[in-house]
């Protein structure tokens, strides 16, 4: 059996062996290295976050910050770790290779770097903050979290939605919370046989004393339109905090309110209705194309000069004849 083989494998398990030996104290130096990093990153990371925490407006700023310097840390630990273990290594080799291969990487990850760009002019310019309550197409609730990547709000029945940053940046988001207050409205429809101002003064009574209604700016109470059934008109408040519970309690309280006044008083609340008008074609004027055709074909002789409804019955029957007459059914 030839040994040669064997023994040159053994020999490059040997070798292998001794520069591992040989690289041991250096691994062991480039991972306690890295590990002093890693700490010192979070460190670092949290310094950022508490320094910009004290200031609302650079709050959501801070936590990109963090994110951003903990991973730069991280990085050139990477980088001194590496060059303890392969002393032949250099930054500027792995630069290059990045430089090669960035276009390839831009055009891999587009979407995510326009994300990123997103969300660090979200942060710049804070549109919204974390805990706004905000609007964006279909969805609707409280910002959670502002990361590089993309938004997530918490909706109000407790689901949570993410949205990419550039969907955000590039599109109109309704912000509910951006004041300290928010106005609230609601159309209420009363009959047309009722007094308008006198109704108005109900309204105002009704809501005047509501606990969650700002006593300024006052409510007030508007005509807005006038509809087939009713008089609508709108009842508008003011609330603080502008938030989704305190717009749901108000309105409730109002509405209960209104209605129990209005209905007390005696106002009219009615439910839509439809007005149908039948024609029994029995006046002087049927036949008349000039005056009244309603019922009847347009270029139609054969219509009764009298209005009487027997005279339309006759009429009728003789076509039947004649149609019988001639073997058709």
């Amino acid at each position: 059996m030839n040994s040669e083989p064997v023994s040159t494998a053994w020999g490059k398990i040997q070798a292998m062996t001794n520069s591992l030996i040989t690289l041991l104290p250096n691994i062991v130096l480039a991972l306690i290295v890295f590990a002093i990093f890693w700490f010192a990153a979070r460190a670092f990371k949290s310094v950022v976050k508490r320094l910009t925490s004290r200031h609302r407006q650079a709050r959501n700023l801070g936590l990109v910050l963090g994110r951003l310097s903990q991973s730069v840390v991280i990085l050139i630990g990477l980088f001194v770790a590496l060059s303890i273990v392969i002393p032949s290594f250099k930054a500027g080799d792995l630069v290059q290779l990045l430089g090669i291969s960035g276009v390839a990487i831009g055009f891999a990850f587009r979407d995510i770097l326009q994300n990123f760009l997103a969300g660090i002019l979200i942060l710049l310019t804070e549109p919204f903050q974390i805990n706004d309550q905000i609007v964006f197409k279909n969805f609707e609730g409280t910002v959670e979290e502002i990361q590089t990547r993309a938004t997530t709000i918490r909706t109000y029945d407790g689901r949570r939605v993410v949205i990419p940053n550039s969907e955000l940046f590039t599109n109109s988001v309704m912000v509910n919370t951006s004041w300290e207050n928010r106005r609230v409205q609601y159309d209420v429809g009363i009959g047309y046989g009722d007094d308008i101002e006198r109704v108005k003064q109900l309204i105002m009574e009704a809501i005047a004393n509501l606990e969650g209604i700002l006593k300024e700016p006052a409510p007030d109470v508007l005509v807005m339109e006038l509809a087939g059934s009713t008089v609508n008109i709108r009842v508008r408040w003011w609330i603080d905090p502008p938030r989704r519970a305190e717009a749901l309690d108000t309105r409730d309280k109002v509405l209960t309110a209104i209605k129990n006044k209005l209905t007390t008083n005696g106002i009219d609340l009615p439910f839509p209705t439809q007005q149908i008008l039948f024609h029994d074609q029995t006046e002087e004027t049927d036949g008349d194309r000039s005056r009244q055709r309603e019922g009847w074909p347009a270029g139609n002789k054969d219509v009764p000069n009298s209005g009487s409804i027997s005279g339309s019955l006759r009429n009728l029957a003789q076509m039947r004849t004649q149609k019988d007459g001639n073997g058709n059914d």
